[in-house]
């Protein structure tokens, strides 16, 4: 099975929800007690959010492309 890298926290409350569908949905595939492989890195919406309310799109950007590489780096393929 392969590691998936989430991006959450652009709301903790939507980040709850992917990740229950999709252990969910490898419950369901697999069966047993099968799980999802995943590496989880949450990003503070604050300042995501002040980005955007700048204009700042690139910081933005850059934020998430940083949260991506840590992913990568930690194993998500």
């Amino acid at each position: 099975m392969k590691t998936i890298g989430l991006i959450g926290g652009m709301s903790w409350e939507s980040t709850i929800t992917y990740y229950q569908v999709l252990n969910e949905t490898i419950k369901q595939a697999l069966g047993g007690l099968h799980s999802a492989k995943c590496i989880l890195y949450s990003v503070d919406f604050e300042e995501i959010e002040k980005c955007q309310a700048n204009g700042d799109w690139n910081r933005s950007a850059e934020i998430l492309s940083d949260a991506a590489q840590s992913l990568e780096k930690a194993g998500a393929d």
